[in-house]
């Protein structure tokens, strides 16, 4: 086997790998890795089908990167009754997904305070704590797979989106029983260890 050979395997495998992605943005960027390859690949032979293909798409996966991180990405979030039918139906529908990630989450009580984080227009996961004065209890905090990678805490803690946790009278965020998969990223996001918890003013 040539190393030319060996280079057109590798492009192949980042282009499989990224197949099996359930996060977006690991998607494309190992779609983006595998077709930059494949271009050295096709420039290496040569050939010029394989160089324009490849250029192709990395080129869209770059495009769709740039808008994924770009300040005109579309994110949002809006308020839902706890016991609101589509919520339910959600909650059920990702039940052995947020097991995994919040593995204390039992149900919703009527007396929470929900958001439905969204990604272009479709629901990305639930936030959801019990009001407690100015502080918002996190009982839950889910963000599908394929949008985990989305920056939507962030967006949400650190971004725009934190107003609207102001606007609902919340001064201050706590996460009573951090797991051990959210404990780090929480920090990155400007949470503090309070007492075991992790806090973070608004």
């Amino acid at each position: 086997m040539s190393w030319v050979e060996v280079i057109g395997y590798v492009a192949s495998a980042f282009i499989v790998l990224s197949l099996t992605m359930t996060s977006v943005v690991r998607l494309r960027l190992l779609s983006m890795t595998g077709g930059l390859i494949f271009v050295v690949y096709g420039a290496l032979l040569p050939s010029i089908p394989i160089i324009l293909t490849n250029a192709a798409v990395a080129g869209v996966n770059i495009w769709f990167l740039r808008r994924e991180f770009g300040p005109r990405r579309s994110i949002g979030a809006v308020p839902i009754a706890p016991d609101a039918p589509f919520l339910e139906d959600f909650l059920r529908a990702h039940a052995d997904d947020i097991r995994r990630s919040w593995p204390g989450f039992d149900s919703l009580h009527e007396e929470d305070f929900v958001l439905l984080p969204i990604r272009d227009g479709l629901p990305a996961g639930v936030l959801a704590g019990r009001r407690d004065g100015t502080t918002l209890r996190l009982t839950l905090d889910y963000v599908m797979a394929a949008y985990r990678d989305s920056r939507i805490a962030a967006w949400l803690y650190t971004g725009p989106g934190a107003k609207q946790l102001r606007d609902a009278g919340f001064s201050t965020v706590v996460v009573p029983d951090p797991t051990p998969g959210h404990t780090d990223y929480l920090r990155q996001l400007g949470f503090r260890d309070v007492d075991g918890a992790l806090v973070r003013e608004l």
